[in-house]
């Protein structure tokens, strides 16, 4: 990250940019860093201006205590009077939760795009299970065990044990740990899991909500949901594509949503 700028809580927030169009501010998910849709940026870079940073509390940006979701709407506040443009925002994961919520709370954007924010509404047992998550995460954090809170993570996405365990050994697990403590800012941008409808009804920009048609029934059956909640809301799928969207088949889809 070259750039840096500050949210008005004072957190420093680093971030870059690159291309030339449209402005559109891309936020990551649970367990990433803006480096992790820097891809996707280089892929929307020849028709947008594509914005990348790190979260609160991940890579080069920093953390101020106690964490509040409307803090990460500021620092989206923050982005868009550093890059001085009208900007639009895309997020994936729980990243395209916390920009319905930016965009519900009147944040001024002139798109939103999201790629599977994962409301449990859709999963079976999805609000006891993430109840549950909440609970056991709170404690690992509180009692400073960064790599149960991570594998928590992972058997939550469905990971088996087996391939968790090969996850601890593997050089990726010193930088996955190193950024748990930002996975209670994601639980807390979730909420209870549910889809939240009354905030949805509220956004007056247009939403793209795209899904993979290989991904798990309930994030294709939110994503729809999402897009039929709020008032200007589209769909799409992207035949043979999982929760990890490759960026060369999802930069098109928003390439041509963001520019038209």
């Amino acid at each position: 990250m070259d750039k840096m700028t500050t949210s008005r809580d004072g957190t420093p927030l680093a971030y870059e940019v690159t291309g030339q169009g449209p402005t559109v501010i891309l936020v990551s998910g649970a367990m990433s860093t803006g480096g992790t849709v820097a891809p996707l940026a280089e892929r929307l870079a020849g028709r947008c201006t594509a914005v990348v940073y790190d979260r609160r509390g991940r890579g080069a940006s920093g953390d101020t205590p106690p964490y509040d979701v409307d803090r990460e709407v500021e620092d989206l506040a923050a982005l868009i009077d550093a890059v001085g443009a009208e900007a639009s925002l895309f997020g994936v994961s729980s990243g395209g939760a916390l920009v319905l919520r930016a965009a519900a709370g009147g944040l001024p954007v002139a798109r939103v795009a999201v790629y599977e924010a994962p409301f449990v509404d859709f999963l079976a047992g999805g609000a006891e299970q993430e109840a549950t998550y909440k609970e056991q995460l709170t404690k690992a954090l509180d009692e400073g065990r960064r790599g149960d809170a991570v594998e928590l993570f992972l058997r939550l996405t469905g990971l088996g044990e087996e391939m968790i365990r090969g996850a601890r050994q593997s050089p990726m697990w010193e930088g996955m740990e190193a950024v748990a403590p930002s996975l209670a800012h994601d639980d807390a941008v979730m909420g209870d899991g549910l889809l939240p409808r009354e905030r949805l009804a509220a956004i007056s920009v247009p939403v793209l909500c795209v899904a993979g048609g290989a991904s798990p029934d309930f994030l294709r059956a939110a994503s729809r949901a999402i897009a039929e909640t709020v008032p200007h809301g589209t769909h799409r799928e992207l035949e043979g594509q999982t929760h990890m969207v490759e960026p060369d088949v999802l930069g098109p889809v928003l390439t041509e949503f963001f520019t038209g």
